[in-house]
C-alpha cells in the first residue's frame, strides 16, 4: 500500500495505474464522467480538484482509497 500525503501523490498514483492500464486521459474521462481536463488536473496535482470526482476516478482504476489515524499506529 501506497502512503498518499498530497495532491501531488494522489495525482502520480492515478496517472501511474492509467498508464499501467493503458488507457489515455480521454479514455479515463470518459470512463469516469468527468472532463479531460478534469483528469489532467488531477494527474497534475491541483489541490483544488473535486474530492468526489478524484474518489470517482480512482475507483474507475480499481484504486482503493483508506484513511487511518496516526493514533492506530501509536504504540
Amino acid at each position: 500500500m501506497q502512503t498518499i500525503t498530497d495532491s501531488k501523490s494522489l495525482g502520480f498514483l492515478i496517472r501511474k495505474e492509467r498508464k499501467a492500464q493503458r488507457l489515455t486521459q480521454e479514455q479515463l474521462a470518459g470512463l469516469t464522467g468527468v472532463g479531460v481536463r478534469f483528469v489532467r488536473e488531477l494527474e497534475a496535482g491541483k489541490e483544488s480538484c473535486q474530492i468526489g470526482l478524484a474518489l470517482q476516478v480512482a475507483a474507475s482504476l480499481g484504486l482503493s482509497i483508506s484513511v487511518g489515524s496516526r493514533r492506530e499506529s501509536a504504540p
